[in-house]
């Protein structure tokens, strides 16, 4: 866990596509050539086709070159996400593409028809999707989960004066995760029944303390401490499912690549002490960005592109 970029922030920016007329905009060309090559991965023309097609949609400005180095940058994003395994699963880009695709009362076979006459594919936005929801995991492991460096006690002092002298309070949580473990290669087989027991579990569920000898009790069921987070800090995938357990032990199942999950609830409390404040003003700053970019991502990119090997033809 740990990513912190839902698919509404992701895939905002193209949120009127699907209202447009695709009538001009020109469908990828068929034919291509390797345009790019970065640490031996091609970028085709076809893919610069399709991610300019997509930028149209976005309504960005660029052109051809600018998708060429969006591409470039993408590349280096995955290959990094791969490196540190910070991927999110499969089934996680699909469901998100459910999600938009509801969001813009479409399904997902519409929206694909949507994206194959603009040019783009499905394939090409679940590609940019899986990205947009993996990357932030790997800032946020190189860099922490507030997005900078620790704020100084002078910093914490001036925030908390222009504050009228008041610690910000948030909710501290102290949570468990409960997985009932799905192989890859049962998938297909078992998932149903696996989300079945899990749910069935999740009534059961005696208590943080208790958790493992609980476990002991079922097949293939592990439990992991994430410890102490903020309400700032909830990973993007995992937080409307805390949000919504409210005073509940236990949040609703998901499906991961790891099998099926859910979250207990160790403890709950309101908090107002020097690290609460100082996640709710990094939280704060980072949502203030008007340009949507974390300066720390794009230190990354900079510092992967020096280290990269990219042959543009």
């Amino acid at each position: 866990m740990g990513g912190k970029l839902s698919i509404a922030r992701a895939v905002s920016a193209i949120a009127i596509a699907c209202s447009l007329s695709f009538a001009a905009v020109p469908m990828a060309q068929a034919a291509s050539k390797v345009a790019a090559v970065v640490n031996g991965s091609p970028i085709t023309s076809g893919d610069i086709a399709k991610r300019t097609a997509f930028m149209r949609l976005q309504r960005q400005s660029g052109g051809a070159d600018a998708a060429r180095q969006q591409l470039i940058d993408e590349t280096l994003k995955r290959e990094e996400v791969l490196r540190v395994g910070a991927s999110v699963s499969t089934a996680d880009v699909e469901a998100a593409v459910a999600r938009f695709a509801a969001g813009n009362k479409l399904s997902v076979p519409q929206l694909s028809q949507v994206l194959d006459q603009a040019g783009v594919g499905i394939e090409h936005f679940k590609q940019y999707v899986a990205v947009a929801m993996s990357w932030p995991r790997v800032v946020n492991a190189r860099f922490g989960g507030g997005g900078g460096g620790r704020l100084s006690n002078e910093e914490l002092v001036r925030r908390m004066q222009e504050n009228g002298g008041n610690k910000p309070v948030t909710t501290e949580y102290f949570l468990q995760q409960v997985i009932f473990v799905v192989p890859a290669s049962k998938r297909n087989a078992i998932m149903g029944k696996r989300q079945a027991e899990a749910n069935a579990s999740r009534s059961k569920y005696p208590g943080c303390e208790q958790a493992k000898v609980f476990a002991a009790t079922m097949r293939d069921v592990s439990i992991r401490s994430l410890g102490r987070m903020m309400a700032q800090e909830l990973p993007a995938d995992w937080k409307p499912l805390i949000e919504k357990a409210g005073d509940s032990q236990t949040t609703a199942t998901r499906v991961t690549d790891r099998g099926v999950e859910y979250l207990a609830i160790c403890k709950k409390r309101e908090v107002s002490d020097d690290l609460a404040a100082e996640i709710v003003f990094r939280a704060e700053d980072l949502g203030k960005k008007t340009d949507g970019e974390d300066p720390n991502s794009k230190r990354y990119i900079e510092e992967l592109r020096k280290r990269a090997q990219i042959i543009e033809k």
